[in-house]
This record gives C-alpha cells, sequence and structure tokens, in this order.
C-alpha cells in the first residue's frame, strides 16, 4: 500500500520532518497559520531549522486548508503540547488538531502523533476526538501509533534524520507500517516500542532526566554562591573523572525540558503517586532566574550601587543560544524580578522577533545598537554574535565600561575579564 502522507504543524518540529519526507516524495504540510503556509511557500522558515535550498527542494504542498488532508491516508501529528499557568498539561492544540483530523479523514487512515504527552493520552484522550469526529471506529477504520519527537531546536548536528526513532503502533501490524515509513527517511534507524504507551513514556522520561540533572547543578550553584566558590571551576575539576557527568546550572526553559516533566507529574498523580522527587527539580529549576536577579541585587548592594532606578541590560531572550525561539523562555523570570525592584531593564537579543516577544510576553526588545550604558549587564543567552564580540562589548554595554556582568552560562574568558569589570557566574 503507497502511503500519501501529511506533516500536521509546521513548527520547529513538523518542517524538518515534512522537509525530510518531501525529499523522498510529494507529501502535504499542513498548518492552520495562513501567515507561515505563505512564508513557506516563498521558501522562509522563521525558525531557522530549515534551509532554504532545502525547503524549496522538497516536493511539500503546503496548505492551511483541513480539506486537503482527505488525499493523506498517513498523518502525522506534531501541534505543540505546551503547560497551563498552574503547571497542568494543556492539550488544546493536540485535541483541536485531532478534531481537524478527524472531520477530514479517510478509511483507512494511519495516524501517528509525535507531541509530548502523558502515557495513556493517544489512545485515551485523542482518540475519542478523531472517533467522535469522524464518525469512523477505532481499529476498524482508522489506526493510531505514536512516534515522540527528539528535535532540539538550533542543533545541526542531532537532526531528525541522524537520530534513532523510536515508533509505536496500537498492534504488530501498525507497527510494522510506521516503522517502515520511518524508516525510508530516518538514516539511524528505528526502535520499535512494545506499546504506544510505552512510546509515551520513553519521550517525557528523556527530558525529565535533564531536567534533573540541571535541577542538581543549580541547587549545587546555589550553595557554591554562599560558599563564595566558582561553580564552574568545581565542575571542570570534578569532570576530570571518568564517570561524571557533563551537566551545568542555567535557566531551564523551552519547549521540553522546562515542560515535559509536568506531563508526567500529571499523570502520576491522577494514579495515586506524588512525585516528590521530579517536583522538586521543576521547583527548582523555576526558581532559577530570580535567584539569579537577587544575587545581582545582592552585587550591586555590596558595590554601593543605587539600585532603584539603576539600568540593567539583558543580553539575550530566546531560551537557548542561536535560535529564534521564545517559547517558555525563562530569562522573563529575571527580568521581572529585577522590575520588583524598580530596575530600568533594557533588553535586547540578536534573533528573537520583537513582535513574538511583545505578543507573548509584554516586552519591547531593543535593537542593540540603540542599547543605553547600563549599570550592569545579565549575559543571559550566549548568542554567537555576542560571544564573537567578547569582552569588548561590555566597553559600550557598560557605563565608562566599568560595572557588573552576571555570566549566566560561563562562557566568557574569565582569565580575560578586564579589571574595571565585576564577573560573576552561575
Amino acid at each position: 500500500m503507497e502511503h500519501k502522507i501529511a506533516v500536521v504543524g509546521l513548527g520547529y518540529v513538523g518542517l524538518p520532518l515534512a522537509v525530510a519526507f518531501g525529499e523522498k516524495q510529494n507529501i502535504i504540510g499542513f498548518d492552520i497559520s495562513k501567515e507561515r503556509i505563505e512564508e513557506l511557500k516563498q521558501g522562509f522558515d522563521r525558525t531557522n531549522e530549515v534551509e532554504t535550498e532545502d525547503l524549496k527542494r522538497a516536493s511539500i504542498e503546503f496548505t492551511a486548508d483541513p480539506e486537503d488532508l482527505c488525499k493523506a491516508n498517513f498523518i502525522i501529528v506534531s501541534v505543540p503540547t505546551p503547560i497551563t499557568e498552574n503547571k497542568q498539561p494543556d492539550l488544546t492544540p493536540l485535541l483541536k488538531a485531532s478534531e481537524t483530523i478527524g472531520s477530514n479523514m479517510s478509511k483507512g487512515t494511519i495516524v501517528v502523533y509525535e507531541s509530548t504527552v502523558y502515557p495513556g493520552a493517544t489512545e485515551d484522550d485523542c482518540v475519542p476526538m478523531l472517533e467522535k469526529s469522524s464518525g469512523l471506529k477505532y481499529g476498524e477504520d482508522f489506526f493510531v501509533g505514536y512516534s515522540p519527537e527528539r528535535i532540539n531546536p538550533g542543533d545541526k548536528e542531532h537532526t531528525f534524520t541522524t537520530i534513532t526513532k523510536v515508533v509505536s503502533g496500537q498492534n504488530d501490524e501498525i507497527l510494522e507500517i510506521v516503522a517502515g515509513v520511518y524508516n525510508s527517511v530516518v538514516e539511524a534507524g528505528v526502535h520499535k516500542a512494545s506499546s504506544i504507551k510505552v512510546a509515551e513514556a520513553a519521550k517525557v522520561i528523556e527530558n525529565t532526566q535533564r531536567d534533573l540533572n540541571i535541577s542538581l547543578m543549580n541547587e549545587l550553584a546555589v550553595i557554591f554562591e554562599k560558599l563564595d566558590i566558582d561553580t564552574s571551576e568545581v565542575l571542570e575539576a570534578a569532570g576530570t573523572k571518568w564517570n561524571f557527568l557533563n551537566f551545568s546550572p542555567g535557566l531551564v526553559g523551552g519547549h521540553c525540558i522546562g515542560v515535559d516533566p509536568y506531563y508526567l507529574t500529571h499523570k502520576a498523580q491522577k494514579v495515586g503517586h506524588h512525585p516528590e522527587v521530579i517536583l522538586a527539580g521543576r521547583k527548582t529549576n523555576d526558581n532559577v532566574g530570580k535567584f539569579i536577579a537577587t544575587s545581582l541585587v545582592k552585587q550591586m548592594i555590596k558595590k554601593n550601587m543605587p539600585v532603584q532606578g539603576s539600568t540593567v541590560t539583558v543580553l539575550g531572550f530566546t531560551f537557548k543560544e542561536n535560535v529564534p525561539d521564545l517559547r517558555n523562555t525563562r530569562v522573563i523570570d529575571i527580568v521581572k524580578e529585577l522590575e520588583d525592584y524598580d530596575i530600568n531593564v533594557q533588553i535586547t537579543d540578536a534573533y528573537a522577533d520583537p513582535s513574538e516577544a511583545h505578543d507573548e510576553y509584554g516586552i519591547d526588545l531593543i535593537s542593540y545598537k540603540e542599547l543605553k550604558p547600563s549599570d550592569a549587564v545579565v549575559f543571559a543567552v550566549p548568542h554567537k554574535a555576542y560571544l564573537d564580540e567578547g569582552w569588548s562589548m561590555f566597553d559600550h554595554l557598560l557605563k565608562h565600561g566599568k560595572g557588573l556582568v552576571f555570566d549566566v552560562k560561563s562562557k566568557l574568558d574569565k582569565a580575560a575579564c578586564p579589571g574595571n569589570v565585576n564577573l560573576w557566574r552561575l
């Protein structure tokens, strides 16, 4: 049977996936954003995940018309699964996508979900929506699978085709079909999970594990701050042991690490278990922004610098370096905490879309050239553009070239720090 593929959701995950399949066959690329579709038709990807040449070379029918999904019999869903303000899973985008697919689904279609969910969500939440909107019966008229996404925004080495793909299906027959489809484009091959729930669980623990390891580093950073010890130097020394894990402290945001653990803890609590370790790690990581801001204020007081009415520059606003991705950026925590001290905060970013920053966070980004000299700089996101300039950039970022520099990710050369700059590292 020939599989006509459609990809629903053309963001950081869906577009690279669509391009990979589009290099092998004609496929459908669907997104609810007409603006996004028009940009992609022109060969422009605002996420910077796909090069223009690759985008134009791929055979993709870009569309915002749901009825075009009727042409497909293998539909891959890659829409966001965020959390609410109360740290609860928000399946709204996923359920709406399921409703749209169901309303435009033909008999015999296989729907494969890639979005991060808690174990059981595909079969317990998505399938009923597919049945309701399609009028078709699960297991007879349509089938489902799950293959968790592993896209790392900005990473050009570990890409969709070079990362082993976990695949699953509702039964052995569907599993083999799903595995075959992904095997046709994923060079690294596939791993067949025994069930959809196993694949769902594998996804959430991948990032939960990273979250916990980073939370340990963040807690150590707080301890070493009180002991007046440089955390980076401690980790460098400890890292000489062969089995020491290479993690470092920092802000934990983005669409995965800062979100996925809450999907697992939600499900755990549903079945009567309170996940103390995971939630403790999340609490630690969620408090890092506040810790950085209060540490800055303490340093200002120690240096007899005025706090109220002072100006602090925040360098970088995206959730990680060298990407325009603002989803769940925790830099906002630093900004809000500093503003609570009546500090004038000016924020710039080499990649972020100013309109998106304003719409999502109420932040007005300032262009780098228009920054006014400040009393302190929080180097929050080490974009390459800033690192290339190095210490010289603080000549004009700081008043008279002197003041406080908070290097959150310890990317600046400590040994080259100018004498008139006080350096702090997380």
